[in-house]
């Protein structure tokens, strides 16, 4: 058996302004992942992962001190040359898109988070890779109680989520399709009279991308909702989107996303009720520094989100100098984690250091 021990340790402080309000927050995270590997044979091999998320945070606010520890991860994979099978507390996420993926259907990575953290979820995951580099992903989740993804509300914890994806070489690139199945839980919903504490939801996804000297990709999403208590029961998603390296300097990779969203009574019909535009820009400044900014504007509250952030990487140390002027609400990339600090205008310094 081989052991592997690792950790994450990040410091961070924030200073922002928010509905004339100014604050300040400071706060330490550790996420100690240790990681066990058991060859039976050449081709076959059992790993696991077990990860712990601590945090505590101070802010000036009515919130004041916060701290807590969560399980993190906390999977067993049964895994050899074309296929895996893992199940427990694990990260699930797939797609095409960087900045604004309507595939966003179990976790919350916000692309301007330098630490991608985001929950994991309850479930077994199944997955087959053939040799042409087609594979097929087969999933079901269990006794997840709260939102994932874009979700506004939770699946049932008492009653399966179950799914699938296959994605397959085509044109020079890769096409794939995915559907998910889940019971939605209306406990907190008052106007629902006439239901058994839930109703069904079902997803299809369709997502594509190709890269012929400028990168191009696609995702889009059709989600039913199956109650008569419910006016709008259809919601479409579509991202396009672009991504090229400028011949400037050390190279200048810029990367530009649209999101359509469709709110509608019909299911053949694209009522868009709601649209973002987001531009990313890296560049590699040297060999340890790299800077990029992040922008989204959102067309129909007229609202621009700007993001900077300076990086500087060691061996083992990260430090991130970030600034941000977004509205005081945030339409995008919400969570109640403590430190999702981008609401406002502020400036943000984040040290990380891993073992």
């Amino acid at each position: 058996m081989d052991t592997d021990f690792r950790g994450q340790v990040s410091a961070w402080f924030v200073v922002s302004q928010q509905n004339d309000d100014v604050d300040d927050n400071v706060g330490l995270r550790y996420i100690p992942e240790l990681g066990l590997n058991f060859p039976l044979n050449e081709d076959l091999a059992i790993d696991a992962e077990v990860a712990a998320n601590g945090y505590w945070s101070s802010q000036e606010d009515e919130n004041g001190d916060q701290a807590d520890v969560d399980l993190y991860r906390l999977w067993l994979r049964v895994a050899a040359s074309q296929y895996e099978i893992r199940g427990g507390l694990q990260k699930i996420d797939f797609g095409s898109a960087v900045l604004l993926r309507p595939l966003m259907w179990f976790d919350r990575v916000d692309p301007r988070d330098p630490l991608g953290l985001t929950e994991g979820v309850y479930g077994l995951l199944g997955r087959y890779y053939f040799l042409n580099n087609a594979n097929i992903w087969i999933w079901g989740l269990w006794g997840n109680d709260e939102p994932k993804g874009w979700e506004t509300l939770a699946a049932h914890e008492d009653r399966p989520e179950y799914g699938g994806r296959i994605q397959s070489p085509f044109l020079d690139g890769e096409i794939a399709l995915g559907v998910h199945h889940r019971e939605v839980d209306t406990d907190d919903l008052n106007l629902l009279d006439d239901d058994d504490g839930s109703f069904p939801e079902n997803r299809l996804g369709l997502d594509g991308k190709w890269d012929a000297g400028i990168g191009f990709w696609f995702e889009s999403v059709v989600v039913h909702q199956q109650s008569d208590a419910i006016p709008i029961q259809n919601q479409k998603f579509l991202t396009i989107g672009l991504d090229y390296t400028f011949d400037i300097g050390n190279g200048l990779n810029a990367i530009g996303e649209n999101l359509w969203v469709s709110a509608s009574e019909e299911l053949d019909t694209f009522d868009e009720t709601a649209s973002f535009s987001a531009m990313s820009i890296n560049y590699p400044v040297g060999l340890l520094d790299s800077a990029s900014a992040i922008f989204y504007y959102d067309w129909d509250n007229k609202e621009v989100y700007r993001f900077g952030s300076w990086e500087r990487r060691y061996d083992n140390w990260q430090f991130h100098l970030m600034g941000f002027w977004n509205p005081d609400v945030l339409q995008i990339y919400t969570s109640d984690r403590a430190d999702t600090l981008f609401a406002g205008k502020g400036v943000q310094l984040l040290i990380v250091f891993n073992h």
